[in-house]
């Protein structure tokens, strides 16, 4: 680089005063947590003149100038050796501005701004509470930040290794050496911070931990918000451009009620929703998928989209479960500002966007959170609480205050940042049991003796008041197989966790094992099919088919129907008429529409070709009409918290595999009758709670949907005959493997 300077090289002063050697001695051995002590400008008196002494430090310069705000060039002399330079400034006042010049032998020179020249980047404010767990906007403060300072533009670096001597960034930028720039501890927050000025969206960078015990770790960033393709995984300094245009959908969410409104979601892999066969078969990024995936969904009605989860993971066959960027959105699909592309796409043509987010576990990967600082900073030392048996992955210790602030502002971030209309909480009941999937002598109870982890408990609890405060309109779904009593009870009111949903865990596994009995069986397991209501209103659920029932080995879902191509068909648009028409919400996997034979795998596209088949001609349309009768008659879903929106009318007529039920809303109501069995029945007989005429609303084997199109009455009125404890009733064709949807005409 060229030397611009306006004036000469001036001699440099004597050696300056104040350099206290054992300080000096923890720098160059890379043990010094507050390097500002030594570096960059200080005030101070020589010979009764004022002014600032600037000292530089790298261990491989020759020599070492400072340029002056004003061009004049002052060279700093060798005071120790080792690469510690320093010269007086006469009557300089702090803050001082001025460029730091290094010379190598190899006659190489470089340039920069002197980080140790800027102020702390985190306050006070911002480190207490952290430390207390309750930073709602932590990922503002820590994490690489793009900033503009005392007019030099770099980036505001900040990270927690409370246990670490010392922190460096590292990156191109100073050729990966953990010598150059160790960052500053702020005070006993266990936070070290450092602005490297010169520094640009893009650049890669990592942190060089120095552990107690002096071993040298290097780890990404736990807040990085962008990170590079796998299986790199340095972090990359982000900056959004992007510019939001959804403001009608976020106005109005906001007052929303999600227990209240239809509720339809389409569960969805990016990866593998679709693919581009002529490039490699590689899969769609973010901004291609937007317009294609929302045209499909909106086809079949959905409401929302969820996404298995979009925070970086380094292994594909995890599926995004197990997290190494709980901050950085994955760059198998695109940057940050993408997804928030295909957010606002989604919102701006009617659809939501719900994210699985897994706060349950992380991976081992020990370039990330596993050991950060060479202590279980984020997990448990202790095994027996802190590594998961099952998935070979570490837990979070959640009674540690800046770990919980760690989650919830994770949480806080994906609805903030990129506007998400709610999260999917996976593995909730890995974190509410000490002995989850564990023997005896495996786990550690509780203060109390018992085996629930008080401390996930309080985090969840906690985290869903925080959301629904801080994000009104937005809801959280708990995946959680137990009979945990209170998952969607308020987290004000006593034993409640404060979740809006439950996975309805229990439903579908008993619908799944009814539906695969061979029909002529079924008489035998019809409580498989009409136990869940027994619970129903013990908990807000959604009746889930997600993709865990088409994976490892479970077969597809079309696979899971007994019969011939025919009755696998019928069979699962009865499971799907029979989900739709029973109260809670609804949730199918992608590929649902296409029945594939196979089960779903990650790293393929789904089964488009057979789209075309007329079989799933049919089942398409089928599941059109599904999907609008569903968010246009609200019998179906406004009154899914209230007992009053469902009464079966008979649900014990296991001889014939027959169950009919009642669908409302205040006056209104409407009758869904399911025969699961492929006999037609003619003459079948229900009560009807309304005297007067019925027109059929829908009916699951028409024959434009492939089924057997059986005969079946359009119109039907009731008759004097008691029945179910009505005294009028209705006389019926049902059809084979049929649903029938009736509605009063007045």
């Amino acid at each position: 680089m060229k030397n611009k300077a306006k004036t000469d090289v001036s001699r440099p002063e004597p050696t300056p005063p104040g350099v206290d050697r054992s300080e000096w001695k923890r720098l160059r051995a890379g043990d010094h947590p507050e390097p500002h002590r030594l570096l960059g400008a200080h005030p101070t008196t020589r010979a009764g003149t004022d002014g600032a002494v600037v000292r530089a430090f790298h261990p491989d310069a020759d020599r070492v100038e400072c340029v002056l705000d004003d061009g004049t060039v002052l060279a700093l002399a060798s005071v120790a050796e080792g690469g510690l330079f320093a010269a007086f400034v006469k009557q300089a006042r702090l803050p001082l501005k001025y460029r730091l010049r290094f010379h190598f032998r190899d006659g190489n020179t470089w340039e920069r701004e002197d980080p140790y020249r800027f102020l702390p980047t985190i306050g006070d404010v911002d480190l207490h509470l952290f430390n207390e767990g309750r930073h709602w906007r932590l990922w503002e403060r820590l994490g690489a930040h793009p900033r503009r300072i005392d007019g030099v533009d770099g980036v505001a670096f900040a990270v927690w290794a409370p246990s670490a001597r010392r922190v460096s960034v590292v990156g191109d930028f100073c050729g990966w050496d953990g010598r150059l720039l160790p960052m500053r501890q702020m005070g006993s927050s266990g936070v070290f911070e450092l602005f490297v000025p010169g520094i640009a969206p893009g650049t890669l960078y990592k942190y060089e931990i120095k552990t107690a015990e002096g071993a040298i770790r290097i780890k990404t960033d736990p807040f990085a918000f962008a990170m590079e393709p796998p299986p790199g995984h340095a972090a990359r300094v982000y900056a959004s451009s992007h510019r939001w245009n959804d403001e009608h959908w976020m106005a109005t969410r906001k007052d929303r009620d999600p227990l209240r409104e239809p509720l339809s979601i389409y569960e969805v892999h990016l990866g593998s929703w679709a693919r581009v066969p002529e490039e490699g078969n590689r899969p769609l990024n973010f901004r291609e998928i937007a317009p294609k995936l929302v045209e499909h969904v909106r086809r079949f009605g959905f409401t929302h989209v969820e996404l298995l989860p979009v925070a970086e993971y380094p292994l594909g066959a995890s599926w995004g479960y197990q997290v190494t960027g709980y901050y950085a959105v994955t760059s198998r699909w695109g940057t940050p500002d993408d997804f928030r592309y295909f957010v606002d796409y989604c919102h701006r043509n009617g659809v939501g966007v719900l994210l699985d987010w897994v706060p349950a576990h992380f991976p081992r990967d020990d370039f990330a959170l596993r050991r950060f600082d060479g202590t279980a900073l984020y997990e448990h030392a202790d095994p027996r609480l802190g590594e998961h048996p099952d998935w070979g992955t570490l837990i979070f210790n959640y009674s540690r205050h800046e770990v919980r602030n760690f989650l919830i502002a994770n949480a806080l971030y994906w609805l903030r940042e990129f506007h998400v209309d709610g999260l999917r909480v996976d593995a909730v009941a890995s974190m509410l049991y000490l002995d989850y999937s564990r023997n005896e002598g495996e786990w550690l109870p509780n203060p109390y003796g018992g085996r629930e982890n008080i401390a996930a408990i309080e985090l969840l609890r906690e985290c869903n008041e925080v959301i629904h405060s801080e994000c009104p309109g937005c809801f959280t779904v708990a995946e959680e197989s137990t009979a945990w009593s209170g998952v969607t009870r308020s987290a004000s009111v006593w034993g409640g966790l404060g979740f809006t949903f439950k996975w309805n865990m229990g439903w579908m596994h008993d619908t799944l094992l009814y539906f695969s009995k061979d029909p002529v069986h079924r008489r035998y397991h019809q409580n498989d099919l009409t136990f869940a209501m027994l619970y129903e209103y013990t908990e807000h659920f959604i009746n889930a088919l997600s993709h865990d029932e088409v994976t490892h080995g479970k077969g597809a879902l079309l696979e899971k129907m007994p019969g011939d191509i025919w009755q696998k068909f019928a069979n699962l648009r009865l499971l799907l008429a029979y989900q739709y028409t029973r109260p809670g919400k609804k949730m199918l996997f992608m590929g649902t529409e296409l029945a594939p034979y196979s089960e779903w795998y990650y790293d393929a596209s789904l089964d488009w070709h057979l789209a075309d088949d007329p079989m799933r001609v049919g089942l398409a349309r089928f599941m059109e009409e599904l999907g609008r009768l569903y968010p246009a008659t609200p019998c179906l879903w406004r009154g899914d918290p209230d007992p009053s929106g469902f009464y079966w009318i008979d649900a014990s007529d296991c001889d014939n595999s027959v169950v009919s039920y009642v669908r409302r809303d205040g006056d209104d109501f409407l009758i869904v009758v399911l025969n699961f069995t492929p006999v037609p029945r003619d003459n079948y007989r229900i009560g009807a709670p309304r005297e007067g005429r019925y027109i059929k609303r829908f009916n699951s084997d028409a024959a434009a949907y492939a089924g057997s199109g059986y005969p079946v009455p359009d119109e039907l009125e009731t008759e004097p005959v008691a029945m179910h404890g009505h005294p009028q009733s209705l006389r019926l064709s049902l059809p084979p493997l049929g649903a029938l949807v009736l509605v009063p005409t007045d």
